[in-house]
């Protein structure tokens, strides 16, 4: 097997010119008022995305007949972790989430149709999505509890129960909702569907006060008090939802791994300018040991992170499933960059929990990542039911 390590000459040039872009025309709107306690505005995310396509870096990754560029996952490795330079930058490009696991996701399995309806609008950028999966007191790292229902009734699909932290559904223009079958030769199985919003059948509760505040539109609460859908809003097979999901999560949780790493870059970087320039106790402060050690094992962390997705991704651009080494890369990223993150707060002392750099902001949210998409704990457990079942 040839092992390179050396990407593509194109995929380094766009991510040399997203990183550009970030730099030049994202980080300036850190300041911006319209990026808020429940992430940035839709106002605010429209103006960055102008500019990405102004700079020609606006979603390279949606399919070609879209406008972008179809990227390989080892592509989107270095592109998304160019763009998470800034925790702006992913929406400026429109790679954050849940859109670019969504669009990966209706890419793989939408009918024309749907196509047409849902997913040219979302890899347009003309609207924003969700994924309602995750139940208060129920699914979320175990899918298995999942409570809310969907029953056939004529022609129609009649879907009711409450989801939680569901990512940008605020202002979103169409949502994928994970229901139980119940009754007919699928009951008890998992299907996905897809729905236009706003709908008045569908009720967002309450928008959850975060720690994090990466995300467009936040982390709602939402109840659906027998929502009605067509019969062809199925999207995929009729109790093939649990399936689909992983087809979504596997490569989406990988992303996370690729914007936040940037962010990791980012936190690194300022805690090292920091570190040259401050003086304490008579010599600059990256001299002494206890701090220059720090800045090493920052630079270790980044380096087994993004080995570790680089091999992931390739993975799965060999069409290999790829899920132990999704599981393991969240687990090593996620840990590795709150360290990074937290090692960068404590260089930059007194100032590091302040807001006059944006490492604080980084802290905050790359705790919650070692959360969503399935905490440390659950991937563990599973890797290591595969180790003792004999599955590795």
């Amino acid at each position: 097997m040839d092992i390179n390590f050396a990407p593509p000459k194109e995929l380094v040039e766009l991510a040399e010119k997203t990183k550009a872009f970030v730099v030049d025309k994202v980080i300036p709107y850190e300041k911006d008022p319209r990026w808020t306690a429940h992430g940035p505005t839709d106002a605010l995310r429209i103006e960055l995305n102008a500019l990405a396509k102004a700079a020609g870096v606006f979603a390279p990754h949606v399919p070609q007949e879209y406008g972008g560029r179809a990227l390989s996952q080892i592509g989107r490795a270095l592109v998304f972790e160019a763009a998470g330079y800034s925790i702006l930058g992913p929406t400026a490009i429109h790679c954050a989430s849940p859109d670019e696991g969504n669009i990966h996701l209706l890419d793989v399995v939408a009918r024309p149709d749907q196509r047409d309806h849902f997913l040219k609008p979302l890899a347009e950028g003309k609207l924003r999505s969700c994924f309602c999966m995750t139940e208060p007191g129920g699914a979320g790292s175990d899918p298995g509890l999942l409570k809310t229902t969907a029953r056939q009734d004529g022609n129609e699909w009649v879907i009711s129960g409450r989801k939680w932290l569901i990512t940008g559904a605020d202002n979103a223009g169409w949502a994928i909702i994970m229901a139980k079958m119940e009754g007919g030769p699928m009951h008890g199985h998992a299907t996905l569907f897809l729905a236009d919003l706003p709908n008045p059948r569908i009720r967002i509760e309450r928008t959850l006060d975060t720690i994090d505040s990466s995300f467009t539109g936040g982390h709602a609460v939402m109840s659906f008090d027998e929502l009605r859908l067509p019969a062809d809003a199925v999207l995929g097979e009729i109790g093939k939802g649990f399936r689909y999901a992983q087809v979504r999560l596997a490569p989406a949780r990988l992303s996370h791994c690729m914007r936040w790493l940037g962010s990791a870059n980012r936190a690194q970087d300022i805690a090292t300018d920091y570190a040259r320039t401050r003086e304490a106790f008579g010599k600059k402060l990256g001299e002494h040991e206890g701090v220059s050690f720090m800045l090493a094992d920052n630079m270790m962390d980044i380096h087994q992170a993004r080995l570790s997705i680089w091999h992931t991704a390739w993975l799965l651009d060999q069409g290999n499933r790829a899920s132990n080494e999704s599981s393991m890369s969240k687990v090593i990223c996620s840990e590795a960059i709150a360290r990074v993150a937290d090692r960068s707060l404590q260089i930059l002392g007194g100032m590091g929990i302040t807001r006059d750099t944006v490492v604080e902001r980084i802290f905050r949210d790359t705790r919650a990542f070692r959360i969503y998409d399935g905490p440390s704990e659950v991937h563990r457990w599973a890797l290591g039911a595969r180790i003792v079942g004999g599955k590795m």
